[in-house]
């Protein structure tokens, strides 16, 4: 994988990707963040060595490096999920080439059922923690002590520095944010009334079916990480509604420009 990295870090690099200092990771319905972005390259990740393709719709497929604000950030828009077929070191691959152009703060983004009571469809929650229930593990196998350590601490997986900014941007603009747990499950299928009840009693807030590997691969790395959950749908015991992945795409969309106020305002502080 080493080599594979390299390679592509190469490739990004003549492509005039320089030293970002936030790496982005947005999730479905998420992707118009990139409006925020004073844009200087754009490359699909079908010219980019060694990067799988993005099968879910609403998730384009391209990678985006520009500035906020005068900082340079590097920004997926659209992630890879098990549930592709793609495995795990396939999905968390653009993190670590994000770690070696330089990227040492990353903000992952999602759209996510909620099983809190106090949520509600469009909320937005940042996350203080996750529940890993994937059926594999990005580290799983032999470790290459270049990339990081065999055992990772993960007592900190989302940075309170960084959560603590974020709620203090959010309350001077008078918006209301939600903060909880998030566990991941592998997908495709979205919850039964069931799994919901399993996913609150486990102590989660909040369920989808991503980012957990890309921040456990980012704290393998050393990387700082803030994540941010759109509550697309809600699991709540007796009140469990059919849900439909163009449903999410509409119920995430209209958190959009909220969420881009706020991110962009978090990087340039």
């Amino acid at each position: 994988m080493y080599d594979k990295i390299q390679e592509t870090v190469t490739f990004l690099k003549k492509m005039g990707l320089a030293t970002p200092d936030y790496g982005i990771v947005l999730g479905t319905g998420l992707g118009s963040l990139v409006n925020i972005i004073d844009i200087i390259r754009k490359i699909p990740y079908a010219e980019i060595p060694n990067f799988p393709i993005s099968t879910v719709k609403g998730h384009s497929g391209t990678l985006i490096y520009g500035n906020i604000g005068g900082k340079k950030v590097v920004a997926m828009q659209g992630r890879f999920h098990i549930y592709e077929g793609w495995d795990m070191k396939q999905v968390t691959f653009p993190i670590r080439v994000m770690q070696f152009l330089g990227v040492q703060k990353l903000i992952v983004s999602n759209a996510s059922g909620g099983v809190n009571p106090d949520f509600k469809v469009g909320d937005i929650m940042v996350i203080t923690d996750h529940i890993n229930m994937m059926p594999s593990h990005p580290l799983q196998g032999k470790n290459d002590d270049r990339l990081g350590p065999r055992f990772v601490d993960m007592h900190e997986p989302y940075s309170l520095e960084m959560i603590a900014k974020f709620e203090k941007i959010a309350k001077e603009f008078n918006i209301e944010i939600q903060k909880g747990v998030y566990l991941a499950l592998q997908g495709p299928t979205f919850e039964t009334p069931a799994e919901y009840k399993m996913v609150e009693l486990m102590g989660a807030d909040a369920v989808g079916m991503s980012t957990v590997p890309e921040v456990i691969v980012a704290k393998h790395m050393g990387m700082s990480c803030f994540g941010l959950s759109v509550i697309t749908d809600l699991g709540i015991e007796g009140h469990v509604e059919a849900v439909s992945h163009e449903a999410v795409q509409l119920a995430a969309k209209s958190s959009e420009k909220v969420i881009s106020k706020l991110v962009q305002e978090f990087i340039l502080r």
